[in-house]
């Protein structure tokens, strides 16, 4: 009897202790949940992601520099202690990026992309197309040209662009003695700016869903013309290769090409798989053929994840995808039919195709890598609060000079999107800002600061090394990646300069025609000037 009183007061005790210790545990966990860090919402927010940047390019070493980024991102959230630091680092940045649906989505589509094109070249499709550009493509402007228009029709996604027309590409602007460098640039510069001006794209689909209390797609399809950055970005691409006027690194980069070093830095991406035998049982149907499929089933992909089977109108399904969920199930579907594609045509066994899926993956190894380690650092940046900063100052200097607010919103874009490596980042941040300032009173205006939006996310994208773009970019081409980054951004600083000057005339004409006319000559004259500056040094 004793015993069980003796059980009962222990029982009672604690429960009383724990009811006691509920409400501090529950007072400890809603303190956690609403934790803000002293440097919340600061300039100290924007810090991490330029020290990646700066370290990047001074030390020719992403892993670390990104890493480095995120350790002060984390440093900065937990007030300098050790353990919070830790935890937020690990549980919140990479394990939280990695854990993220989309972002998986992300990394799926990439390694089926990955084993794809390894197939494409196991089943010697890829060399196959290199021997008929051979007789068709007759010297580097073309090969270079033909990159560009590639570029052009794939304007799906932006992570498809870059790999696909890298692994189709390849083999020849090699055969022409184009650098790496040069060849990542020209993917890059149809990646992102492309897809921006596409009203049937992953980007569209993006941007629609941020423009709350609007018609998304309409405002989308009336800002194309007003998206300067996107349009003088092909006028350079153009431009640039007809006239042969590259400067800055990209010029001797392009030198050493035409003496037959691709590379110029003593790191070569990939280079002993140029020197594998090509399979003589394929043709250039082996190449097109999946990447035609690819296309099909991406786009089946996108539209089924927007409803499109339940009613939903192609326009509509396509504005509400989700790319991620979309461009995996397409690639996977894509994988299964070129699988059988190729047992049909006895140019791959299936035990071959199957042994590709270790070979694409460790092919995707890196770029998933520096994907993850960008994800982590933007986590980094939004604990911290950096989109409530940019977006107090783009508030705060709307009051005055509207008609210069679009330039400004372009510079604000850029700048955001090149520290924190995301252009959709931005656009959630901006558009909704402009939106609400110009709804009601200045339709045009509205549209035009959109645009403008959305240049400067691109743009900034188009420069930033932690960019996903920029490192797919850098994959598809197997360029060193800091190579890529350091002779693209004369080139991305140049156009963005000339937009800041067709979005100041844009502000007062509010018409596109007139600062796009001003923008091509201002383009090509200086591309012009730049050339004759080169053959002056000569």
């Amino acid at each position: 009897m004793k015993r069980i009183q003796h059980k009962m007061m222990w029982a009672v005790s604690a429960s009383m202790l724990l009811a006691m210790c509920c409400p501090m545990l529950a007072l400890a966990a809603e303190e956690a949940k609403e934790y803000v860090p002293s440097m919340y919402a600061s300039f100290w927010s924007l810090i991490p992601p330029v020290v990646a940047i700066v370290l990047a390019l001074i030390t020719k070493e992403v892993y670390s520099s990104l890493f480095v980024g995120i350790l002060i991102g984390g440093v900065f959230y937990s007030g300098f202690t050790f353990e919070r630091t830790m935890t937020h680092v690990f549980q919140d940045g990479i394990i939280g990026s990695l854990s993220d649906a989309y972002n998986v989505g992300i990394l799926v589509f990439l390694v089926l992309l990955g084993i794809l094109v390894c197939m494409m070249n196991q089943a010697g499709g890829s060399a196959a197309f290199g021997r008929w550009a051979s007789e068709h493509i007759k010297s580097r402007v073309g090969a270079q040209l033909a990159t560009v228009l590639l570029g052009v029709l794939i304007f799906i996604d932006d992570y498809f662009n870059c790999l696909t027309v890298g692994s189709v590409m390849r083999p020849v602007t090699d055969k022409h003695n184009v650098s790496r460098a040069k060849l990542a640039y020209l993917i890059d510069a149809t990646a992102a700016p492309i897809c921006i001006i596409a009203p049937i794209s992953s980007w569209a689909a993006a941007v629609t869903g941020f423009v709350e209390g609007e018609d998304g797609l309409s405002i989308f399809i009336r800002a194309i013309p007003y998206n300067f950055y996107a349009l003088l970005t092909i006028v350079m691409m153009i431009a640039l290769t007809i006239m042969g006027a590259d400067y800055g690194l990209m010029r001797k980069h392009e030198e050493n090409a035409l003496k037959g070093d691709l590379y110029t830095t003593p790191d070569r991406p990939y280079a002993n798989a140029e020197e594998e035998e090509s399979n003589p049982k394929g043709g250039v149907i082996d190449l097109v053929f999946p990447i035609v499929v690819l296309i099909f089933c991406c786009v089946i992909g996108m539209i089924y994840t927007g409803g499109f089977f339940e009613g939903a109108g192609f326009v509509e399904a396509f504005s509400g995808s989700d790319a991620s969920v979309g461009l995996m199930l397409g690639s996977f579907f894509a994988f299964i039919i070129t699988i059988v594609f190729y047992a049909v045509r006895k140019v791959l066994k299936f035990g071959e195709s199957m042994a590709c899926i270790p070979e694409g993956f460790k092919a995707m190894v890196s770029p998933i890598l520096i994907l993850t380690l960008a994800w982590t650092l933007k986590a980094m940046t939004d604990s911290l609060g950096a989109d409530v900063f940019v977006a107090e100052i783009v508030k705060s200097s709307s009051g005055g000079l509207v008609n210069l607010l679009p330039a400004i919103i372009f510079l604000v874009g850029c700048f955001l999107a090149f520290a924190t490596g995301t252009s959709w980042g931005t656009f959630g941040i901006l558009i909704p800002i402009v939106v609400e300032a110009f709804s009601k009173t200045n339709e045009t205006m509205m549209i035009i600061s959109i645009s403008a939006c959305m240049a400067g996310a691109v743009c900034g994208d188009h420069c930033s090394p932690i960019s996903d773009t920029t490192i797919m970019a850098s994959a598809g081409a197997q360029c060193n990646h800091v190579n890529h980054v350091s002779t693209q951004l004369p080139y991305a600083v140049t156009v963005a300069a000339v937009s800041c000057v067709t979005y100041v005339i844009a502000g007062f004409a509010q018409t596109p025609l007139l600062p796009l006319t001003i923008g091509v000559l201002l383009m090509i004259g200086v591309l012009y000037v730049m050339k004759s500056k080169n053959m002056n040094l000569e």
